[in-house]
Formats: structure tokens, C-alpha cells, sequence
């Protein structure tokens, strides 16, 4: 292999790399299960197990399943009504994908669908090397109770939330909700809003109706939060 090439295998294998490592972070802070050293795994580790003989990532072995803690069932627990007493939480075993074609289009976001139902999968991530099209997007928002999110390869080159100046969110449950509300004396409508494309809220998987406490630092009370409503 020329010089050209192992410089950008290298280059190529860090990228991916950053990327792997923010997604699986992104696991944990929304709530799913996975050992500390899958989540801390090195460049050196990484490149072990997932490059071919050339040194060039394999983006068809990187695929991740992750079940949900305890936690995060309850933060995604829904109310019972009279006709669906025992009501399953709206979150449930989630699967990351990394596509690294050239042009992502219907033919892939449907397969990768396809693949998540066959296999029981509740919720599904692609992490894609190319910018979707625009159906299909379109085409993810109607394939409930799917829940199918799309990010950029290089939106997770860097863990935002790990950045001084980004305020520690945290998702409340229903009973929180409620209870915060009750507390206030207020409707959800009332309070501030985030919508749902904002990059932090699409980090937590965040989803309308929701509600956000937001924890920043002050100089006068050490700390202090605020509430936001998904929109």
C-alpha cells in the first residue's frame, strides 16, 4: 500500500473513530446499556476490530443493538388508559447503523426499516457518511411506531454536550412532568420551548411533548434550572 493510501486509512480510521465513540456516548446519556470500555474503546482497539487488511474502517461491522436501563422505561413511561391499561414505554431496544454510501436515499433508509422490524428493533439510528435526500427523510416520519433517526457522520465528530458552555439536560418522566406543572401551576404551553432540531435535543433523542430540565452554573447559587417543553 502507497504512503498515500495509509495516510488516508489513518485519516479515515480517526474520523470514524470520533464518531463511533460519540455515538456510543450518545447511547448512555439517553439511557441505554452498555459497558464503560465499549463506550471508552481506543483508536488502537477500534482499528483492530473493525479495519480491513488496509487499515480502512468497515463501516458493515460497526453496527451497535443497546438495550434500555430500567431509567430510561420509566422516563418514557406512558399513562394507562381504560383501553390499554399496561401501556409498553414508548422506548425500547435501539440499533445504530453506519452507511457509508455515496448517496442515501430511499432504497437505503427503507431497507434499514425493514431491518429494524424484522429484528424487534423499537428504535432506529443511521449514522450516514452522505447527506440524506429529502424523501427520504420524509419517508422515516410515517413509519411508527418506528422511531428512525438520521445523523451526519461528521455532526458526531464531537460530543457537543462535553462543551463547557452546553448546560447538562436532563429528560423529566410523565410523574415528573406532572408534577413540575402542578408545582407551578402551569400548562406545558406555558413554559419555554426547544424544538426538536435543536443539536442537543436531537443528541437525547428528545421528543415533542416532552419536557427538558436544563442545569446551568451560577456564580451566586452554584446552580440553578430551568424548564423547557419539546416542540
Amino acid at each position: 500500500m502507497s504512503e498515500e493510501h495509509r495516510v488516508e486509512a489513518n485519516r479515515e480510521c480517526l474520523r470514524l473513530w470520533r464518531a463511533y465513540r460519540t455515538t456510543k456516548q450518545m447511547c448512555v446519556d439517553r439511557g441505554y446499556e452498555l459497558l464503560e470500555s465499549e463506550v471508552n474503546i481506543s483508536l488502537d482497539e477500534f482499528r483492530e476490530k473493525y479495519a480491513d487488511s488496509n487499515g480502512f474502517p468497515q463501516r458493515a461491522l460497526m453496527g451497535i443493538t443497546a438495550r434500555p436501563t430500567d431509567l430510561m422505561l420509566q422516563k418514557h413511561a406512558i399513562a394507562p388508559t381504560p383501553q390499554n391499561p399496561n401501556p409498553k414505554p414508548a422506548t425500547g431496544t435501539i440499533h445504530i447503523e453506519f452507511n457509508g454510501d455515496d448517496q442515501v436515499g430511499m432504497k437505503q433508509t427503507k431497507s434499514f426499516v425493514q431491518a429494524c422490524a424484522a429484528q424487534g428493533w423499537d428504535n432506529g439510528i443511521m449514522v450516514c457518511r452522505a447527506a440524506p435526500s429529502g424523501a427520504a427523510l420524509k419517508s422515516l416520519q410515517s413509519v411508527l411506531p418506528l422511531v428512525i433517526e438520521v445523523f451526519r457522520e461528521e455532526d458526531l465528530l464531537v460530543n457537543i454536550t462535553m462543551h463547557e458552555l452546553v448546560p447538562k439536560h436532563v429528560l423529566l418522566s410523565r410523574d415528573e412532568k406532572a408534577a413540575l406543572l402542578e408545582r407551578y401551576r402551569l400548562k406545558e404551553t406555558q413554559l419555554p420551548r426547544i424544538r426538536v432540531e435543536d443539536p442537543v435535543a436531537r443528541y437525547l433523542g428528545l421528543r415533542r411533548g416532552q419536557v427538558v430540565k436544563i442545569i446551568r452554573k451560577s456564580e451566586t447559587a452554584g446552580r440553578y434550572a430551568s424548564y423547557r417543553w419539546v416542540i
